[in-house]
């Protein structure tokens, strides 16, 4: 299970970086930062030892928000 969130760790932190390079549509920095916030929720190291009292299930159900906040941030306002 470690390996897993290290490899989804690695996953969003270089997503998130290299959208805050390019910035390409409107929302991508909004979408960048959550991607860094995910990555900070995927990382084992960070959380082995339960800091704050942040469970292993909080943090799959706040990456799970993040991920179904996505078309919210995508949808043009006029």
């Amino acid at each position: 299970m470690a390996l897993v969130g290290w490899i989804l760790s690695f996953i969003c932190l270089f997503a998130g970086l290299a959208l805050q390079q390019d910035l390409p549509v409107g929302g991508s920095a909004t979408i960048a930062n959550m991607l860094i916030l995910c990555a900070l929720l995927a990382c084992p190291m960070i959380w082995r030892d339960r800091p704050l009292g942040v469970s292993r299930g909080q943090r799959i159900i706040t990456g799970l928000a993040l991920v179904f906040a996505l078309p919210l941030i995508l949808i043009p306002t006029h």
